[in-house]
């Protein structure tokens, strides 16, 4: 795993045409990026489509990458992959993440009680995008608050006085051991 200081030279290095820097990046990133467009969408497919597309895109940008924070840049570049592909496919309510796809929708095809993802996805839907965004770093890819952080770009201390804010939302409208069972259950089982 690269600290902040070497992904940013590396960074630096592959916007300079260096492509085993580049290639370090890629794979010490790719997982990561996975795991957060499979957390929005909730389709392995799609998000090993999607994941394609926003390494592609940072090749392709990576000249004129910029920012001190190569994390922060990367996470942006696959927010935004995510709303295009949901404006593109207009047949979802809401372009920012899986959370609003219409009730028919099967999200996983094993979790042995439905009634209890159901529960988990309302209460995912009164959340904001940047609250569910948190909650996907924090519970589901395990990243700590410092790492959350970089990634948003924002104060350590702010990411954790918002983590505590969305979980305190969603108190009363689930337990949180159910989320965390099916929380785990997802991750188990994509």
């Amino acid at each position: 795993m690269l600290n902040h200081e070497e992904e940013l030279n590396l960074a630096n290095k592959a916007r300079l045409g260096d492509s085993e820097a580049f290639a370090t990046l890629y794979n010490a990133n790719i997982k990561k990026i996975y795991d957060f467009i499979y957390f929005k969408t909730l389709n392995k497919e799609l998000a090993e489509d999607l994941v394609s597309q926003v390494f592609l895109k940072v090749l392709k940008n990576i000249g004129q990458f910029k920012s001190d924070n190569f994390a922060a840049w990367l996470y942006t570049i696959a927010r935004n992959t995510i709303i295009d592909y949901y404006r593109s496919n207009r047949e979802t309510k809401n372009i920012e993440d899986c959370w609003d796809l219409s009730d028919g929708v099967n999200l996983t095809d094993n979790v042995d009680d439905n009634l209890n993802l159901e529960k988990i996805k309302e209460a995912m839907k009164s959340l904001s995008v940047s609250d569910r965004e948190l909650l996907i770093m924090r519970l589901w890819l395990d990243l700590p608050f410092k790492e959350i952080a970089l990634n948003l770009n924002k104060k350590e201390a702010a990411v954790k006085v918002s983590f505590g804010r969305a979980l305190n939302r969603l108190r009363g409208k689930v337990t949180p051991a159910l989320f965390l069972l099916i929380s785990l259950s997802i991750y188990a089982k994509r």
